[in-house]
Order: structure tokens, then C-alpha cells, then sequence
């Protein structure tokens, strides 16, 4: 059986090594690439981390680790809503929350993410700005030999009365200043090969479109700085004010609150605000839409400081006011009815305002009422706020179908027994565990539900009380957000804009012109034109540039020239 050739390299090799046998030399050494060790290998590290190609795939990545933000609940913004999803999802829930998609703004792979494309631009800017000093200092390239191979080229032949090539170089120096060109005149002499080089002028334009470009990223790091300063120094917090109530702005004045890693109590600029009025506005006109909300406005009294003057002003979506450095905005509405509840020794458990929470279109509110302080068991209600009730046909339970108060009605259930709050336990206010307490009320139950019209009082069952449907009153839901670093945030970002404008629109371009004496005695300009990367309008200044030396100079016609 015949052996398999072997490749000619490794023939090569072996005649090689043969050959050194024979004649005695010291065989072939095998060439091996030097070993980088840890200096190299981090020098390496740095050069990929600060390539422009790694801060492009950085930001990048940047937006597609946002992305789970937008698809999970947060808690910084909901955190009962991330528990209902994580009890919904038993599986997915947990771990999900381990790799902190419910916080992903801090979650550390987010930050890290951050943290190396802040690096990256910096060790971008750098470099680049430094390089882009040194040419900015340095003189134009030198002038090429052959004029007439640059894109765009011209000449003139002046005429006899024309100036001389001194002259006439000083003349043309002045035109590609006046045209914003740096210049470096150049007196005649020998190139680099020894051969003859006329006077000549080298001149560049266009530094601004790298200034753009350096400006660009230097406002990106600037918008990653004010908003992680941002993050850190600012706060945010919801709040429920009803109807000729008032909210002074301190912690434990707020529903929730969000406060940054660097929050101080200092920062809550004193402001207070009430509720006098809340008007809402529905479309009465179409056929189509009947019904829909239009428009939503709150009159409020705000107060700035101790000493400040009380100003009646309008809160409306998408018009928030400033109070304090901290913007309010008017984030929901809804309907607030007043009832007061009677334990079974006849005192009063319970007396005020009921925020119920709208889930359609024409408000159908959800409310929750809990009484701990009833006696001798604590009573709990849930049920329904309808804004205008209507009987249905089939005998089932009434429904809303207008967002106004035209027929408001309570109905509920009631229950007795431990409502969990003595334990310590914080209780979301709108949700009201039944499964440990035992009904009253209940269209299950031969009592029956409960139903109230404004002025109606409807006894419990088994002599645990009453309670009493009194009137409706209005609330509104605001969210305060206090951010320090957003104005500098909106001038970088502005920075970044007026940065990529100029490097967009802006073109790096270099000219050439030469003077040179005829056979004839003429004086001979040429100039060619060439531009760094695309330029469509380098014709263009190859047009401008030659009316404005024509301007200067007795130019030969055409039909004059040899």
C-alpha cells in the first residue's frame, strides 16, 4: 500500500533539515510569537475596550439590556405590581428576580454595561483629541507634485499685465483665507527626490467637522454622567389628594416613595398643594365616542416655603407644575365616596373619603374599606363605585354606563373577623384578603349585598353595625419627580445634537495652488482640490474658488491661450 504524499511544506522542511546535516550548519529553529505576558495582555485589553467599534457594540448593547425594563414591571416605579407578577408567574417569577429584571436600571449587569461604554468613549476621546491637536497644529501636507491627478484642478494663465508670481501667490493666499482655509505659503525649492518645487501654498479647511465629532462624545459622556449623578441624587413619589385636602411635601406625606442611592432628606424643598376643584370633561357630540375623556384639570393652591405666597394655578396631563425644583404631574382621577361605619357597640369604626380605583372607561371603580377599630370584630367591605348606575334587564347586579355622577352607587360586601392588620404586616391598601374572614354580605348569602344610594345607611348583619353611604367627593393621583441633573442632561444633549450637526454637514478639505513663470513670461496658477472621505460638493468649491481668483487677476481668454 502506498504511503500518503506529505505536503510540500512539510518536504520542504525535511530537505531542509537534511541539507543543514549535510553540510554541518545548526538545524532549522522553530519560530515561535513572543509571549505577551500581563502588561501586554492588559495593554491589549485597553486597545479593544477603547476602539470606536467596541463603544458602537457597547451602546448597543446598552439599548437591548433596556429592553427587559420595558417589558417587566419595575419596582422602582410599582412594586406591588412586580409581586402580583411574581405571584402570578411561580416558575418565572423567581428567577426572573434573581437576575434582577425587576431591576434593571440598577441591576449590576446593567451597570456594568454602563460603566465599560463610559470607559470606552473616554479612552476614545482622548486619543483622538490629542491626534486631532497635533494636526491642527501642524502645517498642510506637503504640495503634490502633479496637480492635475486631484479630483478637482484647475489653472489659470494670467495676462501680461497681470502680477507677478509673488504677487500673485499672496493673492491667492488671501482668497483661500477669506474662504476660511488655514494657509502655509511655501517659497520654491527642491523635493524630497531633489527635483524642482515652485512656490507654492498648501492650505486645509474643515477642522470643525473633528471638533464636531470629538464634540459629539464628549456630550455623550457628559449625558451618561448627569444621568447617573441623576439617578442618584433624585427622587420620585406618588400621592392621592382628595378633594379640599392637602399634601405638604415630606416623607410621610407620600403614598410611595423612590428615593436615590445619594438621597438626603434636605433635598425635599418645603411646597405644599390642595385640591380645591377637579374638573373633567367627556365628549357629549359624537356618536362614535361618547362618552371618551377629553380633558382633565385640577385646580390647585400651591405654596412655596413657609413665607410664600399662596397661588392658585391649573394641574392638567402633560402640564406639570414646578414647585421646588420637583415637577408635579397629574398622573389619575377618580371618584372618592364618603361613608362612615358603626361597629356593633354603635361607635363610629370608620368616617371619611374611600379612594375607589376606575378600571373602564365610564369608571367603574373598584373600592376597598377596611375598619380595625370595629368592635367586637374588625369589618372589612369590597366592592364596586358606580358612577351612573343602570338596572340591567335580566335582573343581575347594576352597571355603570356614564363617567358622570348621574345615579352614583356603592355596592359591597362586608366581612368580619381578623383583617391582619395588627401584625405589623404592610397591606396593600386596595386589596382586601377575604380568605380568613367570614361574610356578612354577600349576594351568596341570604343578606344579601350591599347597596347605597348617597344619603342611604344599611344595617349589618348580626348586629356588627352599619354603614352608611354620605357623598362623593373627587381625588387626584400626582407623581413628583425631582431630578437635579436634568438640565444638564438636556445641554449635552443639545451638545451632542449641535456636535453631530457639524460633523454630518461639515467637510474636511485641503487645496494646493502653485505659480509658476511660462516659456512665454506668464504668470501660471494651479490648483487642485481634495477632500477627506465623500464630498459632493467639492465641484462646487472648485467653482467658487476660480470666480474668486478670476476676480482678482487679468485672466487670458481662452481664445487668446496657445
Amino acid at each position: 500500500m502506498t504511503q500518503p504524499s506529505q505536503p510540500s511544506a512539510h518536504r520542504d522542511n525535511a530537505r531542509e533539515d537534511a541539507l543543514h546535516e549535510a553540510t554541518g550548519d545548526s538545524p532549522r529553529q522553530e519560530v515561535s510569537p513572543p509571549a505577551l505576558g500581563l502588561v501586554g495582555m492588559l495593554r491589549w485589553a485597553w486597545t479593544q475596550l477603547t476602539s470606536m467599534r467596541t463603544a458602537l457594540m457597547l451602546l448597543l448593547l446598552l439599548a437591548v439590556a433596556a429592553v427587559p425594563g420595558s417589558l417587566f414591571p419595575q419596582r422602582v416605579q410599582d412594586a406591588f405590581a412586580v409581586q402580583t407578577w411574581i405571584d402570578d408567574n411561580p416558575t418565572a417569577g423567581p428567577i426572573l428576580d434573581t437576575l434582577q429584571a425587576f431591576d434593571v436600571y440598577s441591576s449590576v449587569w446593567f451597570s456594568a454595561i454602563y460603566l465599560l461604554l463610559f470607559i470606552s468613549l473616554i479612552g476614545c476621546i482622548i486619543p483622538r483629541a490629542r491626534k486631532h491637536i497635533q494636526q491642527m497644529r501642524s502645517a498642510p501636507p506637503r504640495t503634490p507634485a502633479r496637480l492635475e491627478r486631484l479630483p478637482e484642478y484647475g489653472a489659470l494663465e494670467l495676462d501680461d499685465a497681470g502680477p507677478t508670481p509673488e504677487q500673485a501667490l499672496e493673492d491667492a493666499a488671501d482668497v483661500l483665507r477669506k474662504r476660511r482655509y488655514r494657509v502655509d505659503v511655501r517659497a520654491a525649492g527642491q523635493d524630497a527626490r531633489g527635483r524642482p518645487q515652485p512656490a507654492s501654498i498648501g492650505a486645509e479647511k474643515g477642522y470643525l467637522k473633528e471638533i464636531g465629532n470629538l464634540l459629539f462624545h464628549v456630550a455623550l459622556v457628559g449625558v451618561l454622567i448627569c444621568v447617573a449623578l441623576g439617578s442618584m441624587l433624585s427622587y420620585r413619589g406618588q400621592k392621592v389628594i382628595i378633594e379640599d385636602e392637602g399634601f405638604v411635601n415630606a416623607l410621610v406625606a407620600y403614598d410611595n416613595f423612590y428615593p436615590g442611592t445619594w438621597f438626603d432628606e434636605s433635598r425635599l424643598h418645603p411646597f405644599s398643594l390642595r385640591l380645591d376643584d377637579f374638573e373633567r370633561v367627556f365628549d357629549r357630540d359624537s356618536a362614535t365616542h361618547y362618552g371618551q375623556a377629553l380633558d382633565f384639570t385640577a385646580t390647585v393652591t400651591t405654596q412655596e416655603g413657609a413665607d410664600g405666597e399662596p397661588e392658585t394655578e391649573e394641574l392638567k396631563v402633560n402640564h406639570p407644575l414646578t414647585l421646588g425644583g420637583a415637577r408635579v404631574f397629574l398622573v389619575g382621577n377618580g371618584y372618592a365616596p364618603v361613608v362612615t361605619i358603626r361597629d356593633g357597640d354603635g361607635e363610629v369604626a370608620f368616617s371619611g373619603p374611600v379612594i375607589s380605583r376606575p378600571d373602564d372607561q365610564v369608571y367603574t371603580s373598584m373600592a376597598v374599606i377596611k375598619a380595625p377599630d370595629a368592635q367586637p370584630e374588625q369589618l372589612g367591605f369590597v366592592g364596586l363605585f358606580l358612577p351612573t348606575a343602570h338596572e340591567a334587564e335580566d335582573g343581575g347586579p347594576a352597571i355603570s354606563v356614564d363617567p358622570e355622577l348621574y345615579n352614583p352607587q356603592l355596592q359591597l360586601n362586608s366581612y368580619y373577623g381578623d383583617l391582619g392588620l395588627d401584625e405589623g404586616i404592610p397591606q396593600n391598601v386596595y386589596v382586601l384578603d377575604t380568605d380568613s374572614l367570614e361574610v356578612l354580605n354577600s349576594r351568596e348569602v341570604d343578606a344579601g349585598g350591599i347597596v347605597l344610594d348617597p344619603g342611604e345607611t344599611q344595617e349589618l348583619p348580626e348586629g356588627m353595625g352599619s354603614i352608611t353611604f354620605e357623598d362623593v367627593q373627587d381625588y387626584i393621583a400626582i407623581d413628583i419627580h425631582y431630578n437635579p441633573a436634568q438640565g444638564g442632561v438636556l445641554v449635552f444633549a443639545l451638545t451632542a445634537l449641535g456636535g453631530l450637526i457639524l460633523s454630518l454637514f461639515l467637510r474636511r478639505r485641503r487645496a494646493w495652488v502653485t505659480v509658476e513663470t511660462t516659456e512665454a513670461g506668464r504668470t501660471l496658477v494651479r490648483y487642485g482640490l481634495l477632500s477627506r472621505g465623500e464630498d459632493f460638493r467639492l465641484r462646487d468649491e472648485n467653482i467658487a474658488l476660480r470666480a474668486q481668483l478670476e476676480k482678482r487677476w487679468p485672466v487670458r481668454a481662452p481664445e487668446e491661450e496657445d
